[in-house]
Parts: structure tokens; sequence; C-alpha cells
């Protein structure tokens, strides 16, 4: 035993010899450099350009050898736009020649993998091991080609597509493409109103198109009808409702207000619950802070989800209005958003560069924190102390209540708002325009 531990201590000063060895050759390897950055300026010097060949492709695959051809039928094209509207980012496209062959490698700056979003700055360094400088150049278009491979006679039927239409049809795929993604169900259902007259106005035929205006001017308009007409969402200034729900539940139907990829981010009450822990008023609005009691009371662990998600929602809104507010800027300070939430509260009413919600869009906020509280209060609500969280008379939050088309009534000593099915607003009639 004796001898094996002798023999572990020798080796261990030569283990450290070793790692010494190495620390000192990987610090003989390292050089100071000094960096110099070098602007790029398109008038003077091109910057260079990078590409890449996702086929897998080598052209330098055989220019070492001696009978090699590479280098004389090879050719690499650069075509810059001479009209673009920004001379420091134009146009481009790269265009490598294979030997021998007739597939060109393609890439451009405008279409394909270049339309992605773009989250960096992109450069290209050269170090001078003698001078111990190094250069640091931007690429060209701060783009990485992607070098497609096109057959040369493909490539010329693309071609005779004028630049502008190619130009102008990318523009309407991704506008279209982000209203799909981003925008609300109402945007959506206009683009596709929109591709579908499109559609029919492309189907007619040629010298037919008059058609159309003739067998409009023989239609009879009812102007009573038009003028007695209910108003519609926008007008109203309320959440999205169904006039012909006979359920009080879809009124207000609760995925128009709160989406179905917004709900991952209202499990703060309900993790709360879970943990056995109870909501503050420092924290938390006081009509939330009442209600807190109903996820006890709830059926099932999805009632449960769905009672803790509004009341989340509800604070949100509430911390949204008194962030925007004189008053109520304190309460919010230490709030915290979901970013998602954030930037759809700050579309959806308005704020100006005075961080203030116009009247209007203060008076739909309060629209859609009523509805999300009759929802709690299973549609009959009292409207005490939503009245405090909101910092307005009670009575002048009566008039919310019956313009969302709720019916006030007194028991006992408090006001409820009831909202009942079929929804009946108050008509209002449009002027008639003089003639």
């Amino acid at each position: 035993m004796a001898k094996s531990k002798e023999k572990k201590k020798r080796k261990a000063p030569e283990e450290e010899e070793m790692g010494r060895e190495v620390d000192m050759g990987e610090i003989s390897d390292a050089i100071d450099v000094k960096i110099k950055v070098i602007d790029e300026n398109p008038e003077q010097k091109t910057a260079p350009v990078i590409g890449y060949f996702p086929s897998g492709y080598d052209p330098l695959k055989n220019s070492g050898e001696p009978d090699s051809e590479i280098e004389s039928n090879s050719s690499v094209k650069i075509y810059r736009s001479t009209t673009a509207r920004n001379p420091k980012n134009p146009r481009m496209q790269v265009v490598v020649g294979a030997g021998g062959s007739e597939v060109n490698f393609v890439g451009t700056n405008y279409s394909g993998e270049a339309t992605t979003p773009q989250i960096c700055q992109y450069g290209l360094g050269v170090l001078d091991k003698e001078t111990r400088i190094l250069r640091i150049v931007p690429i060209a278009g701060n783009r990485i080609f992607k070098l497609v491979p096109r057959i040369a006679s493909v490539e010329q039927s693309d071609k005779e597509l004028p630049e502008e239409v190619t130009e102008e049809a990318t523009k309407s795929d991704r506008a279209k493409q982000t209203t799909k993604m981003y925008s609300t169900k109402k945007n959506i259902k206009k683009d596709e109103k929109m591709d579908t007259l499109y559609t029919l106005r492309q189907t007619d035929e040629p010298g037919m198109e008059g058609d159309t205006d003739m067998k409009l001017k023989g239609v009879k308009v009812n102007t009573e009808a038009i003028e007695s007409a209910p108003v519609g969402t926008n007008d109203r200034n309320i959440p999205p409702y169904n006039m012909e729900a006979t359920v009080v539940e879809m009124a207000y139907p609760l995925d128009g207000i709160i989406l179905n990829g917004e709900w991952d981010y209202l499990v703060d009450i309900f993790e709360l619950a879970q943990a056995g822990h109870k909501v503050t008023p420092d924290a938390y609005p006081r009509f939330v802070c009442n209600r807190f009691h109903k996820l006890e009371k709830a059926e099932d662990d999805w009632n449960k989800r769905k009672i803790a998600g509004i009341l989340s929602y509800i604070t949100h809104l509430i911390k949204f209005k008194d962030k925007h507010s004189m008053d109520g800027v304190s309460s919010s300070k230490n709030h915290k958003f979901p970013s998602i939430l954030l930037q759809k509260f700050s579309s959806m009413f308005d704020i100006s560069s005075k961080k203030r919600i116009p009247e209007q869009k203060q008076n739909l906020l309060i629209s859609y924190i009523l509805v999300l509280c009759l929802f709690i209060d299973d549609f009959k609500s009292d409207p005490s102390d939503i009245a405090k969280d909101l910092r307005m008379d009670p009575l002048s939050l009566r008039t919310h209540y019956t313009y969302l088309g709720c019916k006030l009534a007194r028991e006992k000593t408090v006001v409820m708002a009831t909202l009942k099915v079929p929804l009946k607003f108050d008509i209002i009639k449009r002027k008639k325009r003089g003639r």
C-alpha cells in the first residue's frame, strides 16, 4: 500500500509539468492585434461578396489537378441594380457558372432566404500576422448569398418577368402573410374578401367589365333600413358581440377578447392558487381579490384555469390603464406585463407619443374590463368594487353597463347590472345627407 501511494505521488508532479507545457504553448500562440474597422464605401470600392452552396457543390474540388479546366470555364458574375432607392443596399444577384455545365448557382439579397428578418451585422475579418492588424470590412448587402442551382433555360424564363412586377408581388405576399399571422380576425376576413373580389374581376371576360355597373343600377336600395340599421362594433366602441346569441355566454364571445395564444401568459393567479397562496391588494385590483374565492368553487381544473386566466387578464387591463393615467401610475410601477399583451394593448388602445390613452379608446378599455367582470360574476355584477379599481364614480359606470346592453335593477341596497340575451342596443339613426 505504501508503494502504491508513492507511485501516485510521483505521477502528480509529471502531470503538473505536462499541464504547464500545454499552458505555455497556448500562451506562445496568442498574439496582441489591433482591430481596424473599415467602413463601406460603394463609390470607391465594392464590398466583398460571401455565399455558400447548400447543395454541397465544391467549385474548387479538382482545382489542384494539372489537367483541371475549372479556372478557365468557371465564372462568377455579380449584378447590381443601378436604380435602387437605397444606394447603400441595392438589389444584388450573384451567378456562379459551373465549368462545362448548363447549371448556374444563383443567389440574391431580395428573395428567398434573404427576406427573413435581419438581427445582426455581418463582417469579414482579415488578419495580417506580420503587422498584427485585424481588418474587419462589411460584406455586400449585409447578406450571405444562398447559391441555389438553376438551369439556364429556366432562369431565362424567370428573367422575362419585369423586375417591378416581381417586387410588387413579393411585397404583397409578405403583407398578406404578416396579416394572417399577427392581425385581427376582422382584418384577415377583410383580406380574404378582397382576394375573392380580385379573383372575380380577373375571371371576367374582356369587354364585359361594364356589366357589373349595369346590374347594380337596377338594384333598389332600401334607404330606411340603412338609416335604422344598428351600428357595428367599431361604432359602438365595445368588444366583439353577437346580436343573434341565444346564450348569454355567446353575447360577447370570450375567444374574441382573449385569443388562444394568450392563455399561456395568464397563469400567475392559477399558480398562486395551486401553491395555496392568496392575491394581495397591493399587487392585484380589489375586484380580483374579492373574486379569488371563486377558484375554490370551480367544478374542475379546466374551469379553474379559465376563471384564473380571466382575472389575470382583468388585472393587466386595469394596470395598463393605470400606467397611462396621471392618478394611477404608481400602482402599476412594479407590475410586469407579458410582452404579447403589452404590444396588443398599445396597438388596440392607440397609445400616442404622450403616453396617454385617448378618451374614445379609454372607453373601449373600460368596456373590455366590464365584459370580463360579467363573465366572472355569471353576468350579474355589482359595480361598486370595480368602480374603485377604475377610479370612477359608480353612477358614471352604470352608463357603460347600459351601453353594453345590461339591465340595471336595485336589489336591496345594491344596484346590479345584468346582461340578458338577445342583446338590445339603442338604435342610432344616421342623419340624412343633404342633396
